[in-house]
């Protein structure tokens, strides 16, 4: 298992560790080439690495969203950074999978940055760590704007990524969305998830993958009093 980066209440931070559960030993990730300190970035693994990406910083005067992130060795304990040429703009709050099969990307999708403004996100960016690459996701049909949602990679025949559910303020009002998409990064293109028998809409909720549906379950929705919930639903994409 491989942690990284985060805020411990006063800094921010670019450190890590390797824990092996088989010995119960931990050892550190070295800062060298490392991403700037920071949090509410994402993790995938790739099968060989793992690659950190976006997130937050804030130094006492200014605000960061990042577009920058890594490729971390677990092996030889070593960074590689990702290219920012075509990245997705800079957020926090944003989701991330690993498409494996024969797509063998990593794609970002969503979140939030602030510039004077809230502005949520529906944009994102399929990453190829083998030629160091970008390339944009499509905005046609693809869900509303949000963040704190989930995805998964649903792999198999289906070979899509699923989001669903999240968060959205227009300056006015709150939305918990039980809205989501199905997005093929091998077309760039999406198709929406229905909404019959969906579970209420929510955020901080988690999602997972279990060969042929996604569960999700919990999180939080506001309605005067605040929810938080115990309740979930299954997906069969």
């Amino acid at each position: 298992m491989i942690v990284w980066g985060g805020y411990d209440g006063a800094s921010y931070l670019d450190t890590g560790g390797r824990y092996n559960p088989a010995t119960d030993v931990w050892d550190g990730t070295t800062i060298t080439n490392a991403p700037s300190a920071r949090e509410e970035h994402t993790a995938v693994w790739t099968g060989t690495e793992m690659i950190v990406w976006g997130g937050y910083y804030y130094d006492g005067i200014n605000d960061y969203w990042y577009n920058t992130g890594g490729r971390y060795d677990p092996a030889t304990d070593s960074w590689a950074a990702t290219t920012t040429t075509n990245a997705p703009a800079g957020r926090e709050y944003h989701t991330a999978v690993w498409a494996g099969g024969t797509v063998t990307r990593m794609i970002v999708w969503g979140g939030y940055y602030y510039d004077g403004a809230d502005y949520y996100l529906d944009t994102g960016g399929r990453y190829n760590p083998a030629t160091d690459v970008w390339d944009g996701t499509t905005t046609t049909n693809a869900p509303s704007a949000r963040c704190i949602h989930t995805t998964v990679w649903a792999g198999g025949t289906v070979a899509r990524m699923i989001v669903w559910g999240g968060y959205y303020w227009d300056g006015f009002n709150e939305y918990y969305y039980d809205t989501g998409g199905r997005y093929d990064p091998a077309t760039d293109s999406w198709a929406a998830t229905t909404t019959t028998d969906a579970p209420i809409g929510r955020e901080y909720h988690t999602a997972v993958w279990d060969s042929d549906k996604m569960i999700i379950w919990g999180g939080y929705c506001y309605d005067i009093s605040g929810h938080w919930l115990d309740t979930g639903g299954r997906y069969w994409p």
